[in-house]
């Protein structure tokens, strides 16, 4: 045989993939070793959760909610929601008298194309909503207490709405009717909704509803000048026996003409 044409040796084939298969063996112990310390941590970390309890869960979930707060997002959110909204109580008000009334909202829009020649149809919403309104005057400003006789006269503050009045939304009706080549019912409501409370704002500050309620607003003040008359134990048939209520936009009142808002019985 040619000596040219023999295999090559076993020696020469491992010198020739010695190295290769050093790395690859070194991989494959730097994988499982990986993988132990995987299994290892999970099962230390199982062990410990299980000899903790609810502790051991509380104290991950309290951790979690700890680093969540450090986010920017996370911040502004619970720092905006801890922040309470401030409104006043009416402290230095003295209540006088409320009003139920049913108000009714309405708003109609008709249009026509083709110079009026073509008719389009009409919009019409309706809000049908009962409201209460309530009244007050203010204890710091200017009262004024004349005797004549066993009567007392009473010079009030002006009477004032309590603002904005009480719109009762869970009673509140709705409705809409559309022309046939009209589309827009959705927004007439919502503009409709839109004017409730300023329009009711009005409502309240004006005369004809103020009105309504101004001889309860009357009888509010007697009885709470008359606590004070009792407590000072002026309130009997040989002081005052009567209370008389004057308020400061009846400019034309004249008090020996007014009948008494209360009288002793």
């Amino acid at each position: 045989m040619n000596p040219e044409t023999l295999p090559p040796r076993p020696n020469h084939v491992l010198a020739t993939y010695r190295w290769p298969l050093v790395i690859i063996a070194l991989g494959l112990l730097a994988l499982f070793a990986f993988l132990a310390f995987l299994w290892v941590t999970k099962r230390a970390y199982d062990e410990t959760l299980a000899r903790g309890g609810r502790a051991g869960e509380y104290a991950v979930q309290k951790a979690e909610s700890i680093a969540e707060k450090f986010m920017s997002g996370n911040i502004t959110r619970s720092f905006v929601a801890a922040i309470p909204e401030i409104s006043t109580t009416g402290i230095g008000n003295l209540e006088l008298a409320t009003a139920n009334q049913t108000e009714i909202f309405r708003a109609e829009d008709q249009k026509s194309i083709l110079w009026e020649k073509l008719y389009l149809g009409k919009t019409v919403s309706e809000i049908r909503v009962p409201v209460t309104y309530r009244y007050h005057l203010r204890l710091a400003d200017p009262w004024q207490l004349d005797v004549s006789g066993q009567t007392c006269v009473v010079l009030a503050p002006a009477i004032r709405p309590s603002l904005p009045p009480a719109i009762h939304t869970d009673k509140m009706e709705k409705k809409s009717d559309e022309g046939w080549g009209r589309f827009n019912a959705r927004e007439q409501m919502a503009e409709l909704e839109k004017s409730i409370t300023p329009t009711l704002s009005n409502y309240a500050a004006d005369e004809r509803h103020s009105a309504l309620v101004r001889e309860q607003c009357r009888k509010t003040v007697a009885e709470f000048v008359k606590t004070w008359l009792l407590k000072e134990e002026h309130w009997r048939a040989d002081r005052f026996h009567a209370i008389k209520v004057i308020f400061t936009d009846e400019t034309n009142a004249a008090p020996e003409q007014i009948t008494p808002t209360i009288q002793l019985k």
